[in-house]
């Protein structure tokens, strides 16, 4: 059927139908762009209003505001190549001469030890910063937690091996030991002194 054969009214409400698929997609695709970046509008806007409501808690508990959005760069060897990065706290703080990175949490998840991202930025500030310690600035409950991360565990020497290089150096030296021969005493047995002394 060829489309003059059918009717103007069918016509209109296909093309009509075609815009309005049109529009909707385009507005489905202009909303998918807009929201990530809505919601880090949010995010960070939650974050700065977290921030100014942490200043007021830390400094009651006694620390000293030493720096708001502290930078850091550090780096790490990727391949053997050196990679920088770059990363900035909240904020930097001292107290009792002791200095800390502090990092502000709000809602339900981010203030919770738990929650992976947050332990991985805790751990990642405590590495990147020359600091004392790590703080968590829960500022709904306003509580400020003291973190301290273990230190990795050691490694034997010599894979493994590192008793047998022990057990080598105590056996020279008990050896050495035998072979000198006490004051006024006689030599072990086995150890010729020479001849006498006229």
């Amino acid at each position: 059927m060829h489309p003059s054969a059918l009717p103007p009214a069918l016509l209109v409400a296909a093309l009509a139908a075609a815009v309005l698929l049109a529009l909707v997609q385009t507005a489905r695709l202009a909303y998918v762009r807009w929201l990530p970046r809505r919601r880090l509008e949010v995010a960070r806007a939650a974050g700065a209003d977290g921030e100014r409501r942490a200043e007021p808690v830390l400094v009651s508990l006694g620390y000293a505001i030493v720096a708001r959005q502290a930078p850091v760069t550090y780096d790490v060897a990727l391949d053997g190549e050196p990679c920088a990065i770059a990363l900035r706290a909240d904020f930097l703080v001292e107290r009792d001469g002791r200095r800390f990175v502090a990092e502000v949490k709000t809602g339900r998840h981010a203030p919770r030890l738990e929650t992976p991202a947050t332990r991985r930025q805790l751990l990642e500030y405590r590495v990147a910063f020359d600091v004392d310690g790590v703080l968590l600035v829960d500022v709904d409950a306003g509580r400020v937690h003291s973190l301290e991360f273990p230190s990795p565990p050691a490694r034997e020497a010599g894979g493994g091996l590192g008793w047998l290089l022990w057990l080598a150096l105590g056996g020279a030296l008990g050896y050495g030991a035998a072979r000198v021969p006490s004051r006024g005493g006689s030599p072990p047995a086995g150890v010729d002194r020479g001849p006498a002394a006229p």
